[in-house]
């Protein structure tokens, strides 16, 4: 049997489902719609933020990356940095020996220079040490007239203070008749 509802809509039941004798009304589609638009961009935007924090999170680790590598270029560097300091003050070091052996080569070319002047022509030094504040003359000479020359230029060159002799033989066995000495002086620039 088919019943029709003659009624007006107004009055008529809804039929849907029910709870507890309660009817849930049903909504209109346009309703439906915006629920549906409404999730599909929640959905979208939770998707967005997820996508955002994920593609910053790669970023940030080959950020993080790239400055580690940075860090351990600059450490090297750092480190040849503190070697440079350390060679910087080892040639400091040498520069400075180097300018006092210079400083101090003036005074043996000038001793040896003044030195050169005062020897007599029969006269042959064979030893010359200079112990900083005095000088070691060792020589032979063919008379001791030519040791008591060397003495008199040495003193009269006025570079030379206090000329002592301090040992002077004779060796009457060998011809020519030889004299060894040794004296000790000062040299004053």
């Amino acid at each position: 049997m088919i019943r029709i509802n003659l009624a007006p809509v107004e009055t008529r039941r809804r039929r849907g489902p029910s709870f507890s004798g309660f009817t849930m009304p049903t909504l209109p589609v346009g309703l439906g719609l915006l629920f549906a638009v409404v999730y599909v961009v929640a959905v979208l935007a939770v998707g967005y933020s997820w996508w955002s924090l994920v593609s910053e999170k790669s970023r940030l680790i080959a950020e993080n990356d790239r400055t580690a590598k940075e860090i351990d270029t600059l450490k090297a560097l750092l480190g040849q940095g503190a070697n440079v300091k350390a060679q910087l003050v080892d040639v400091r070091n040498r520069v400075k020996v180097i300018e006092e052996l210079v400083q101090g080569q003036g005074r043996p070319v000038v001793m040896l220079d003044a030195f050169v002047d005062t020897v007599p022509r029969d006269l042959w030094i064979t030893s010359f040490e200079d112990k900083g504040a005095s000088l070691k003359i060792v020589g032979t000479a063919y008379s001791t007239r030519a040791v008591s020359e060397f003495m008199n230029n040495l003193r009269q060159s006025g570079k030379f203070k206090d000329v002592d002799i301090l040992i002077s033989r004779q060796d009457l066995t060998k011809s020519p008749i030889m004299v060894t000495f040794e004296l000790t002086c000062r040299f004053e620039a």
